[in-house]
């Protein structure tokens, strides 16, 4: 297993609890999808994984992030993107004053020199509209280039785990669908794929599992074809929170607004 997420707790402050328990297997050479209406805790769980809880006031309270078996549960960002684990965070955050060239020369600042031109190269080639606009300042590209920079610059140092925030937010839908299309064939070149989103029906096409979130608990794992054929999420999950694109980035550390009844009802027979 490439990541193992273990019983993981993880609190803001004294009080509030992000995520509870939580079990999460990532197979190598995978995508797996978490998805989740809002304040699920989907962002937490990245930040968990990437080692930037600490930046939003957050700590890990129990359980573990294991890397190929290597515990990096405690280790800070730099360790962890060292160990092959990058995140794409939400809203791009991409460096706007500076070129999309020099965007990815900092994405590639903990690679050895000899490699930082071929991993350039193999950027460009899968985003070939990165290369027409390489000396064009990050922050005049459209939102669609600027998500495509993001994850050119993740994609620099060669990661084995590339952790992907809602990289379909605020897009238009044809853009939506390319970006899909860019995660499977990053996926198909060996990098495996955690993918957090709320456009359910994007994720459901790219990845080969899910998790599903509720209110920091894990409520359902499965299949892709096994979540998509389930009437009861899809009615949860594509009906009334796939199409919506509000971050829980915000709400992850904030105290969860209570679920409908029926929903309770609906989850609690996957949960058993």
């Amino acid at each position: 297993m490439l990541l193992q997420v273990s019983d993981l707790t993880v609190r803001y402050g004294r009080t509030i609890q992000g995520l509870a328990d939580v079990d999460v297997d990532v197979p190598e050479g995978s995508v797996t999808a978490v998805l989740g209406a809002n304040g699920a805790g989907k962002s937490t769980l990245l930040r968990a994984i990437s080692g930037t809880l600490p930046l939003h006031r957050g700590k890990v309270a129990q359980g573990k992030v294991s890397l190929e078996g290597r515990d990096i549960t405690r280790l800070d960002p730099a360790e962890i993107v060292a160990a092959g684990v990058v995140q794409v965070p939400e809203n791009r955050q991409i460096f706007g004053t500076m070129t999309v060239e020099e965007n990815l020369r900092a994405g590639a600042l903990i690679v050895p020199k000899d490699k930082r031109g071929p991993a350039r190269d193999r950027v460009y080639e899968l985003f070939p509209r990165l290369l027409e606009r390489r000396t064009q300042r990050a922050g005049l590209l459209s939102g669609g280039e600027q998500q495509m920079l993001a994850m050119g610059r993740a994609l620099m140092s060669s990661p084995k785990l590339l952790l992907l925030d809602e990289p379909s937010l605020g897009l238009a839908p044809k853009m939506i669908t390319l970006i899909g299309e860019i995660i499977s064939e990053i996926n198909a070149a060996g990098t495996a794929v955690l993918l957090v989103e709320q456009n359910a029906a994007m994720a459901l096409k790219v990845a080969q599992n899910v998790v599903v979130l509720e209110v920091g608990r894990l409520a359902l794992t499965g299949t892709a074809a096994d979540v998509k054929d389930s009437p009861e999420l899809a009615a949860l999950y594509l009906g009334g929170h796939g199409d919506s694109h509000e971050s829980d980035a915000q709400s992850d550390g904030e105290a969860a607004a209570p679920r409908t009844p029926v929903a309770r009802r609906t989850l609690s027979k996957w949960q058993g």
